[in-house]
């Protein structure tokens, strides 16, 4: 019997790719780097900012000027996440529906944990049981360390839980963690990559994730 679901949050429960895309390409403007398009960066999610970066400056950047730019991402971006980015159609009905049910639900990110937890309260309240991110010492996804924190924080054991992302690397983080995944097609990836990333089901809205349960 599922107890619980752990969320992905960019791709998955909000739609963060312009706020993203804005914030990259004014840390690259300030190097005098060409910027990157809105498709690049929807490419380039999904790993942390660390990776964002070192995929959207241009190659052979050197590494102390690529650090740079991630520290000056992170900090523009604390400033400026909450300006065009809003939850998928359908996501918050699923989330009350979820509630209503007595399903416990979790977020689990590679964005700065701080930052993830932010946005959740402001586009959700205080719903999920925990908002799990990158706090600078374990290890991120595809790594299943924080889903493991997620589900200590729920009190349920593996098979009660399912994983829900929208792009490989959750995919692979479910299959590392040994949990159910569910890839949703409204986000950063198309649907033949979650099904080579290994995902157990497919969903075209939220909705769809009551069935599966």
């Amino acid at each position: 019997m599922i107890k619980a679901i752990i969320f992905d949050l960019d791709g998955t429960l909000l739609d963060t790719l312009h706020d993203l895309a804005d914030s990259v390409n004014h840390v690259l403007t300030c190097h005098d780097m060409k910027n990157r398009t809105v498709d690049e960066i929807r490419s380039f999610i999904g790993n942390g900012v660390p990776t964002l970066i070192a995929r959207s400056v241009p190659a052979g950047t050197d590494k102390e000027i690529t650090a740079e730019c991630v520290r000056e991402m992170a900090e523009y971006y604390k400033d400026h996440a909450d300006i065009k980015t809003k939850p998928y159609d359908g996501i918050n009905e699923l989330i009350t529906t979820l509630n209503i049910r007595g399903i416990k639900t979790a977020v689990v990110t590679n964005k700065v944990e701080n930052a993830a937890q932010i946005l959740c309260r402001n586009k959700f309240g205080d719903v999920f049981d925990c908002v799990i991110g990158d706090n600078g010492k374990d290890r991120l996804k595809p790594h299943p360390d924080n889903v493991f924190r997620a589900i200590d924080t729920l009190g349920c054991e593996k098979n009660e839980v399912l994983y829900v992302g929208d792009s490989d690397v959750d995919m692979i983080t479910a299959e590392n963690a040994g949990l159910e995944s569910i890839g949703v097609t409204w986000g950063f990836r198309d649907e033949e990559t979650l099904k080579n990333a290994g995902a157990h089901h497919i969903v075209n809205k939220p909705c769809e994730i009551l069935n599966i349960l």
